[in-house]
């Protein structure tokens, strides 16, 4: 049997498919007790399927709008058009119109009507959909009604619908629309009810906005809303907004707008009373639905009526608690340099070596930093630390969170700085051993064995990690760089000097592999095959294709041995699943080809050469200075040995990091043999699979061979919907973002503000890059981008400036930038929208800030 008509409570969220978002969420509402949702009933997808497949010129344009790229505007805009024509001509079938007839007469032909589109891909959790269909008000008469349904079924192909599908890969011919069709209210005020703040995010304050008649004058732009913010029945915030305006129904159908006299503009639209009314009615509705909504009301003769209710879908979500005590927490992936979700095999990991309270919010690490706020020493201690790292943090807590917000005092030069090179190379020594011995002893296990030797080995890696002297070395160069930056300014007027003091220095891996891929150019530029070849391949496995070619052999030889030191690294690395360079080379060609147009031969050995000569001649500048002031041999011999310091240690900064993920890759390996065991038996469908799982769930599957596949469709989907949040760098547990400023003056008018960690000032065009592998740059380029890990170092050499929106002064792309002589600006809050590809900009480096010019 056929459903083509439901009627609202008849409808709840197992409907969906029939009714879509808008439909289902209408019946739920209807079941709650003390909402009043007006009377209707909802025509089904059912019906409009039943309308328009059979009609062939109409499959054949949707046929025809499925090949179409966001990029054919025009194209789209003339099938779209030529659909809704079609539509909008169509019989609607008579068993169809019976059904509609039979349910108006239930409610009166002579009532009011408002037709509005509900389709399935409509209020879903990663997309609303809202507003992309059309709605129609006051609508009177069957002959009307059942036009304006029509119209309603057109609306599916208005270019703003059809865009936003393509937008969020909706396939047209899968979506549906049902219409519902509902008893108009005749409302004094209307407006939307936000049951979590949707700027702070703050899950305690509910927003209301309201202005008088019809909410379609608020929803179109066309008129200011009055905001009005509760928190538990206490209203905290009122803004009265001058309301020109409003839309009102007409007796005999439609609506119209009218000018509102001069005395009524400035009035509240609803009382004190009606707005905490409002509040128990949202916290009711979002009681039910179980997670926060965007609510729609009206006000008519004093009763609220609930014309729909959707999810909020753009909140961040809330690390879960067992108490319900104030919490704030911090953005692991802000200090890390990588912002995106982590697959749940990647969180358990960094959950199995980290020592800090996390919490996982959005596919995201958070760290509850709830206790070192408690005390004022430790509070010092972990603001100054996180000023290192992210100073757009700092400010958030420093000026939102207890303790008076007094300003925390930043690192001095009187800290102990010692020279200790022997300790940094010991440390690399020890690293290599532990990862040998792992290398060698995981080989000879398979099935659960395997997880148990990681499970035994992580105690190791955590010795190795957390070393206390690797604290001393990083200390000491960090101590270093401040001495010298406040020595200098106070005794010859220079500043940031240690930007340029540690360039090309020993030990910091990350450079060298950036110029190690130079030497790569170097063994493939004088093969023009090679080169084609390399140009056109998209194989993983393309090494394994180089021998054919003259010249093959050589440029296979350089890449596996860069592979072979390197090839673990990857873009969102302490992420485990991440697909690391030697599981797919492909990834370094474009950076290769770069390289070999942009660089003559040898340019590794004199970019390293050319910059350690700026940083000597800098060194010899300074201590001649500063012979000639007062005590001028005792501070140069001093400045001096700071300097060897600063040289000696800076580079190991680097070198942490490295070890782990090298160690990371050497898990992982192991446990892609098991997946393929997995694969082989049947088990999982591909190798990736297990990244959906964390470790004790995969354990587990190995030994048991057993897998509820639903877990792995379920987290995909997850991750899909977290991959569309932009995470905040501090979230309190009531949801609340809190965000930070940049305090400084006396910079240009049209500025665009930053951290300053890499001295100098470049102009250049702004290459704007949110993926690695679609980097295309000239030599002279300025690279902007959210954030930077090690594996961005490679396009380092090619470019002359670097802006971020994620990092501070001791994060990857600030000691990279430095090494390599690059002016940086980091931490730019939405550079890369802010910045447009191609603009020709001036990166301040010294001061902090970009200008468009």
């Amino acid at each position: 049997m056929n459903n083509y008509v439901l009627e609202f409570e008849k409808i709840d969220q197992t409907n969906k498919a029939l009714v879509g978002g808008k439909g289902a969420n209408l019946g739920e509402c209807a079941k709650i007790s003390g909402v009043q949702v007006p009377t209707g009933f909802c025509l089904t997808t059912e019906a409009y399927q039943k309308a328009v497949s059979e009609n062939e010129v109409l499959q054949a344009l949707l046929h025809q709008l499925s090949a179409q790229k966001i990029t054919n505007q025009d194209q789209i805009s003339k099938i779209g058009q030529s659909i809704r024509a079609l539509i909008e001509e169509i019989e609607i079938p008579r068993e169809i119109e019976a059904e509609i007839t039979t349910n108006l007469a239930k409610i009166g032909f002579e009532q009011a009507y408002a037709i509005r589109s509900s389709a399935t891909a409509e209020d879903l959790p990663t997309a609303s959909f809202a507003g992309q269909h059309d709605t129609y008000l006051n609508i009177i008469g069957k002959t009307e009604i059942l036009k304006h349904i029509k119209k309603c079924w057109a609306s599916l192909f208005t270019d703003r619908a059809i865009i936003y599908r393509i937008q969020n890969n909706f396939e047209h011919t899968d979506v549906q629309l049902s219409v519902v069709i509902q008893q108009m209210v005749f409302p004094s005020a209307s407006g939307i009810l936000f049951t979590a703040d949707p700027i702070t995010g703050n899950r305690k304050t509910l927003s209301i906005d309201a202005s008088f008649g019809l909410g379609e004058a608020l929803v179109s732009g066309l008129v200011s809303a009055d905001v009005y913010k509760v928190q538990e029945n206490t209203i905290i915030e009122k803004n009265i907004a001058t309301k020109k305006i409003a839309i009102y129904s007409i007796k005999t159908g439609g609506t119209k707008t009218k000018s509102l006299p001069a005395a009524q503009q400035t009035n509240q639209t609803i009382t004190d009373h009606q707005i905490l009314q409002l509040e128990q009615l949202g916290r009711s509705i979002e009681a039910y639905f179980g997670k926060p909504q965007d609510i729609e009301w009206c006000l008519a003769d004093d009763q609220f009526y609930i014309v729909q209710s959707r999810p909020i879908t753009t909140l961040f979500p809330v690390p879960k608690e067992a108490d319900t005590e104030n919490h704030v927490y911090l953005s692991v992936g802000h200090q890390q340099m990588m912002t995106d979700p982590i697959k749940p095999l990647g969180l358990a990991f960094y959950l199995l070596i980290t020592p800090a309270p996390m919490r996982i919010a959005g596919g995201r690490l958070f760290v509850d930093i709830t206790p070192n706020l408690a005390a004022p020493a430790s509070r010092e201690i972990l603001i100054n630390g996180i000023g290192q790292s992210d100073p757009l943090m700092k400010d958030a807590i420093e000026t939102n969170t207890t303790e008076e917000a007094r300003p925390i005092p930043t690192p001095s030069a009187d800290k102990p700085i010692e020279n200790i090179p022997e300790i940094a190379t010991s440390l690399i020594a020890n690293n290599e051993a532990s990862l040998a011995k792992l290398k060698q002893t995981i080989q000879t296990k398979s099935g659960s064995a395997v997880f148990d030797l990681i499970l035994e080995d992580i105690p190791e890696f955590k010795r190795v990690l957390f070393n206390a002297d690797n604290l001393r070395v990083l200390l000491s160069a960090m101590n270093a760089a401040t001495w010298l930056n406040e020595k200098m300014q106070e005794w010859l007027g220079e500043t940031n000097v240690a930007d340029t003091l540690s360039q090309s220095v020993a030990n910091n891996i990350t450079a060298e592999m950036g110029l190690e891929l130079l030497d790569v150019a170097d063994a493939i530029r004088p093969y023009p095959e090679v080169i084609a070849f390399l140009q056109n391949t998209k194989d993983p496995n393309c090494l394994e294709k180089l021998g054919d070619l003259q010249g093959g052999e050589a440029a296979r030889d350089a890449i596996t041995t860069y592979l072979d030191k390197y090839g673990m690294r990857c873009a969102g690395e302490i992420d485990i699943s991440r697909t690391r360079w030697s599981e797919d080379p492909t990834i370094l060609i474009p950076m290769i080809l770069s390289n070999i147009k942009n660089f003559q031969p040898n340019a590794s050995h004199q970019k390293f050469e050319q910059a350690r000569k700026e940083a000597l001649q800098k060194e010899h500048d300074l201590l001649a200075r500063l012979k000639n002031l007062p005590d001028g041999e005792q501070k140069a011999a001093k400045t001096k040995e700071v300097i060897t310091v600063l040289r000696n240690l800076t580079g190991y900064r680097e070198y942490p990091k490295y070890g782990m993920i090298n160690r990371y890759f050497v898990y992982k390996q192991a446990l892609l043999k098991e997946a393929a065991q997995l694969v082989q038996a049947g088990i999982i469908k591909e190798l990736e699979d297990i990244f959906y799982l964390d470790f004790e769930e995969l354990h587990e599957v190995v030994c048991t061979g057993q897998l509820d596949y639903t877990i792995i469709t379920t987290r995909k989907a997850d991750y899909s919907q977290f991959d569309k949040l932009t995470p905040p760098r501090v979230l309190t547990s009531d949801g609340e973002i809190i965000t930070g400023k940049y305090k400084r003056e006396n910079l240009p008018s049209d500025a665009i503000i930053g951290l300053p960690v890499s001295s100098g000032t470049i102009e250049g065009r702004a290459r704007v890059i949110l993926n690695m592998a679609d980097a295309n740059l000239e030599e002279g380029d300025i690279l902007i981008t959210p954030f930077t890990d090690p594996s961005w170092t490679p396009l380092f050499v090619s470019i002359k400036g670097l802006v971020t929106e994620v990092g501070g002064l001791m994060t990857h792309g600030a000691v990279i930038a430095r090494e390599y002589g690059l002016p940086a600006v980091i931490g730019v809050e939405n550079a890369t929208t802010r910045i447009q590809d191609g603009d020709h900009i001036r990166v301040n480096g010294t001061e902090g800030y970009i200008e468009i010019l």
